[in-house]
């Protein structure tokens, strides 16, 4: 990704990782909303692409996450492993969609890129 692109393309590159907290109201809204968009807009231009993959994955590969520390209330480290996961995801999300608005590139650490 470069740090050039239209003031267009970032504002839904902003949008496709802010979508995802659309996941405190709806379950699996942290992966449908930036998936929606994405498939929307992803032929829009290579910088979108580049964002709307990054949060797909990143949104994934935490719900992925949650599911096992939801098993791991039984020995309740769980419930910490979720408050650091939740903290983890809101400032991620926010991080993102900053340099999404400076017209950065952005990768979210510790996800399975399963989109590529």
């Amino acid at each position: 990704m470069s740090n050039h692109s239209g003031k267009e393309e970032r504002m839904w590159a902003i949008i496709v990782h802010l979508s995802a907290l659309i996941g405190l109201i709806v379950p699996l809204g942290n992966v449908l909303g930036p998936l929606i968009v994405w498939l929307v807009k992803r032929e829009e231009g290579a910088f979108f692409d580049a964002h709307g993959k990054e949060a797909l994955n990143f949104n994934i590969s935490v719900t992925i996450y949650a599911a096992i520390a939801s098993l791991l209330l039984v020995i309740f480290i769980g419930a910490l492993l979720l408050i650091a996961l939740f903290l983890f995801w809101v400032i991620l999300v926010i991080m993102a969609a900053v340099k999404a608005n400076e017209g950065k590139e952005f990768q979210y650490p510790l996800i399975f890129r399963f989109i590529k």
